[in-house]
């Protein structure tokens, strides 16, 4: 194995220690046992425990962020409201089920996890409302509506709450809810929403 190789090991070790036991679970003796490899290998990467925990961390967070980054809707598609959503969602939802360990790491409280991670994901989940809120203003000026008459910020909380929660859904219990079958009733519901929306700003 390269250094890079081997490096990657460990985080994938330590990613996969922290999904079963949390971070209060894990240590440099159980990367190291799981890897199987020496304790002092271990540290030959990582200066300690904190120095792994934080490679983890940015390791996947900016994995994170690569894919949304792809799959977020924009405020200059000119498609409908709902073709976006649901194309957005599709492309979160096969995310998620591509990398679950990623995500669980993100979307479900994890026992003992550092408080850099959960600021990190406040701070990055606040940016994501931002970025739905200013889609979906756009998204009802070209249907010829005010956004003004609609309240846009706690439409994008409500927004991503049932996008997050059919996250978990993806990770937890994979064979019961797939991403087609959610697919199905988001497609659905989409129209209905944005004909809710239209009523609501007239």
């Amino acid at each position: 194995m390269s250094g890079e190789e081997r490096r990657e090991q460990l985080l994938d070790t330590t990613l996969a220690l922290i999904a079963r036991e949390g971070f209060t679970g894990v240590s440099i003796d159980a990367v190291a046992k799981a890897a199987g490899i020496s304790r002092p290998i271990v540290y030959g990467h990582f200066q300690d425990l904190e120095g792994l925990f934080n490679a983890l961390l940015d390791r996947e967070a900016g994995r994170a962020i690569t894919q949304l980054a792809a799959v977020l809707p924009r405020a200059d598609d000119s498609r409908p409201v709902p073709a976006v959503a649901t194309d957005a969602l599709r492309g979160y939802l096969e995310a998620v089920a591509a990398s679950p360990l990623t995500w669980q790491l993100i979307l479900m409280p994890i026992e003992g996890s550092p408080r850099v991670l959960q600021e990190r994901v406040a701070r990055d989940r606040a940016a994501v409302r931002v970025q739905l809120a200013a889609v979906l203003a756009e998204g009802l000026r070209r249907e010829s509506i005010d956004p003004s008459g609609v309240d846009l910020e706690l439409a994008a909380h409500i927004a991503q709450g049932v996008s997050e929660h059919a996250a978990r859904l993806v990770i937890t219990e994979p064979e019961a809810y797939p991403v087609a079958r959610i697919m199905a009733l988001a497609e659905q519901a989409a129209g209905a929403i944005l004909t809710t929306l239209v009523r609501s700003a007239a």
